[in-house]
């Protein structure tokens, strides 16, 4: 027995082992090795290892414990010999599934843009979104009025109810073709020519817009020197969760109106892509006005990497349109829905390229490049007289076709840092733009079909103008955060910009009978090259969580269009000496952060014009009424534009999401007046388009899938010319345009993958007119649509 237990006693183990990293196999020194059952404690050396001595047979538990590695524990069983273990450890770094926070939004369809959003800077400025989808509007006629409504302040034109053109100002803006805003599609041009032409004939079909963006021209220099600001019309998105997507909605409506729309999305592997196809034709409420529209979307992306992606869009719309004509004021008292013309037509063909690059080279540092262009023509001909009464006589109608090609290049670099213990963000980019444009005027056929071709007769070609352009600018912003509560904006833009006009015009005088007695030509060629730096800045304060108070101003410039140098009209004369617009406009006010029951924003604005451009009235030699286009003088215009929103059923009922009752009010008042002028009767009139009382308001009910809404509108009266003039005389290109009040209702229901949509525009069928044409598709007063109703079924698989 004393021999077997001095045997047993003898026989002790060694174990040894080496801890490993998982990752790549380095060896871990100074990792704590535990024997739980013999509460034995080893280290690791500089190579790994770690031994334990003097070990009877058995079994142990062993744990690690390592400095930035996971804990391991493993069994090990010592039977008659030493022992010896490998352990590989895991690191405590992981990486993570991606994660997107996003904001809980209301469903108003109104928001506002965040802080830094989209590689852009909007802390401290006056921005809308507008989200079409969540709107019980009329989306298949884009009904600015419904749309736009709650954006307050807008002036908006109302002479065609199929919305081929989006025609809107604000704050004494000339709302002709939403001319004096910055109007993109994807953050990229959609306008004639930014620079020398920036009309928009192409408004993209509200039911393939994702979200509307509009930012003041106040502090808002990343995008342009304009008075407007920035309209961004940004497209749907392509579906990520499936390979494919059909959306097809079909309306129709009266007077003889159809709309067809359909798109496909989805995402297969690393590409995604968004595309539609919408025709729409219809008569139109007064005689002559038929039309009918082409539009062919296609968006698709590729992701390059994790941080890359790279894409291209193309865009193609195409619309022939009949022209009415206008009516003089008593024309329109006696039967608004008339026309006299119907030799009057309007052609535009539209193609858009855009290719954009984006890429983030981690969570602080991000860069964009768009490169875009655009292939387009408009074509306007018809029978146009100075005495819009006048019958058509069918003689040579009036040719204009212009021409545009223009790219450009933009890029974007957005850094967030930190100084000190504050954060900022930095926004510094570059524009390059190149535009050409070639505008044609002379006569055309004496027929009544669209025949856009010139007589045979070179004689008879009034102006012949090209308009080569260039422009190239930079510009930087920089939030500045004080503290919790206070951030700074400033910015600065530098802009060079070289106009070209080279051409001629042309002088015919005809005889009794119309003959053309004689022809001149006079050649023309005006450069123009200037330079300048404009500033701004913007002042955020957040006394709480849900406000936000704000204030900004900046420097605007906007400069004569080519159209402004050489156009020939029968009713208007344009000053030679038209100079570009200069001014600055300020904005102050306070607003809600989004919630979910109510949004408010209500602020005061100033803007002041030198050098503005307009109309005035005025008689020539034979007593015709006329309109010289020049520098008017400075104009001022302040007022009160304020918002407010609230889904007071939810207040009410707070636990009941089946329910919903949103009513809103937008309300501006303005006043504006020139201050200095060199025409004679213009000092202290009121500035065109400015109505003193400008009122959208209205409600929302909703019950589960089941929404319907009423919206009423009212301007009050406002003047087209700077002398105030009341009558429009023979040609009606000026006057008064009276106050006006429209209603509209509109109802919504979904079930299962389907939608059913319904709208009543202008319910009392109000006669009324938004606007006096100088040019096409005028001259003279358009009326605006009767009453009217639309339906449309939606499918989505």
């Amino acid at each position: 027995m004393c021999l077997l237990i001095s045997t047993t006693v003898v026989a002790q183990f060694q174990l040894t082992g080496r801890i490993l990293a998982r990752q790549d196999s380095a060896a871990i020194k100074g990792c704590s090795v535990y024997l739980l059952n013999g509460k034995l404690t080893a280290s690791t050396d500089q190579n790994g290892f770690f031994t334990f001595n003097n070990l009877p047979a058995g079994n142990y538990e062993l744990q690690t414990e390592c400095v930035d590695f996971k804990t391991a524990k493993i069994s090990v069983t010592i039977a008659n010999q030493n022992h010896f273990v490998m352990l590989l450890v895991a690191g405590r770094s992981e990486t993570l599934n991606e994660v997107i926070v996003t904001e809980k939004q209301a469903d108003f369809g109104f928001t506002r843009m965040r802080s830094v959003e989209s590689m852009g800077i909007y802390e401290g400025k006056k921005s809308e979104v507008i989200i079409p989808e969540q709107l019980v509007a009329n989306l298949s006629t884009n009904n600015a009025r419904q749309i736009y409504a709650r954006v307050a302040g807008l002036n908006i034109w109302e002479n065609e109810g199929a919305g081929l053109q989006l025609s809107i100002g604000g704050r004494g803006l000339d709302p002709n073709r939403s001319s004096n805003f910055n109007v993109r599609q994807n953050g990229y041009d959609i306008s004639a020519d930014a620079l020398g032409y920036p009309e928009s004939y192409y408004t993209p079909p509200i039911e393939a817009v994702g979200r509307i963006q509009i930012v003041r021209g106040a502090a808002s220099l990343q995008y342009g020197t304009q008075f407007g600001g920035l309209l961004n019309f940004v497209m749907k998105k392509p579906v990520a969760d499936r390979k494919l997507e059909v959306v097809a909605r079909q309306s129709i409506g009266s007077f003889g109106f159809y709309n067809a729309f359909t798109s496909a999305s989805g995402t297969v592997g690393k590409v995604s892509y968004y595309t539609f196809f919408q025709y729409k034709q219809g008569n139109g409420w007064r005689p002559n006005s038929h039309f009918n529209n082409y539009t062919l979307f296609a968006d698709v992306d590729y992701k390059l990497s994790e941080k890359s992606t790279i894409g291209v869009d193309i865009t193609h719309m195409d619309y022939l349109a009949q022209q009415p004509g206008g009516l003089t004021d008593q024309m329109f008292r006696q039967n608004p829905r008339q026309s006299n013309r119907e030799r009057n037509w309007f052609k535009v063909n539209w193609n858009l390229f855009a290719l954009h690059f984006d890429h983030k080279f981690n969570p602080k540092n991000e860069f964009n490049l768009r490169a875009f262009g655009l292939s387009a023509a408009r074509y306007s001909l018809g029978f146009r007289p100075n005495r819009v009464a006048s019958v058509d006589d069918n003689s040579e109608r009036d040719l204009i076709k212009g021409d545009f090609t223009n790219w450009g290049l933009e890029a974007r670099f957005l850094k967030r840092y930190f100084f000190g213990k504050k954060q900022g963000v930095l926004l510094v980019g570059s524009r390059y733009y190149h535009g050409f444009n070639h505008s044609i005027q002379g006569l055309g056929s004496k027929g009544k079909d669209a025949d856009f071709t010139f007589t045979d007769d070179p004689q008879t070609i009034a102006s012949d103008y090209e308009f080569p352009n260039q422009n190239v600018s930079g510009f930087v912003e920089n939030i500045f955060y004080v503290n919790d509560k206070l951030s700074i904006t400033p910015g600065l833009r530098y802009e060079y910009i070289y106009t070209t006009a080279a051409g001629f015009y042309g002088t015919i005088q005809r005889d009794l009978a119309g003959n053309i007695i004689t022809s001149t030509r006079t050649n023309e060629t005006r450069t123009n090259g200037r330079q300048f730096l404009l500033g701004g800045i913007g002042v955020s304060y957040k006394p709480v969580s849900q406000l936000d108070m704000y204030a900004n101003i900046s420097q605007n410039y906007r400069s004569i269009t080519f159209s402004d140098m050489r156009i020939t009209n029968p009713s208007s004369v344009i000053d030679p000496n038209l100079q570009d617009e200069k001014g600055y406009s300020l904005d102050a006010g306070i607003r809600s952060v989004q919630t979910t029951l109510y949004n408010f924003d209500v602020s005061a604005f100033y803007l002041n014009y030198n050098n503005r451009i307009g109309e005035v009235q005025f008689y020539d030699e034979s007593q015709r009424v006329l309109r010289r286009r020049g520098n008017i003088g400075q104009a001022v215009i302040y007022g009160l534009e304020s918002y407010a929103e609230a889904d007071f059923l939810r207040m009410l009922q707070p636990q009941n999401a089946n329910i919903s009752g949103v009513l809103f009010a937008n309300v501006a008042v303005i006043k504006s007046s020139y201050k200095a002028s060199e025409i004679t009767a213009v000092v202290g009139k009121q500035v065109e388009f400015v109505p003193k009382i400008n009122l959208k308001s209205g409600l929302r009910l909703g019950y589960k899938q089941l929404k319907a809404s009423f919206q009423y509108t009212y301007l009050s009266d406002q003047f087209t010319e700077a002398t105030n003039a009341i009558d429009g005389g023979v040609s009606a290109v000026v006057g008064l345009i009276p106050a006006y009040d429209i209603m509209d209702v509109s109802l919504s229901y979904a079930f299962r993958q389907f939608r059913i949509e319904t709208s009543i525009n202008n319910l009392a069928d109000k006669a009324y007119f938004t606007r006096r044409a100088t040019g096409y598709p005028g001259p003279g007063i358009l009326p605006s649509d009767g009453r009217s109703f639309y339906v449309t079924l939606q499918a989505k698989f």
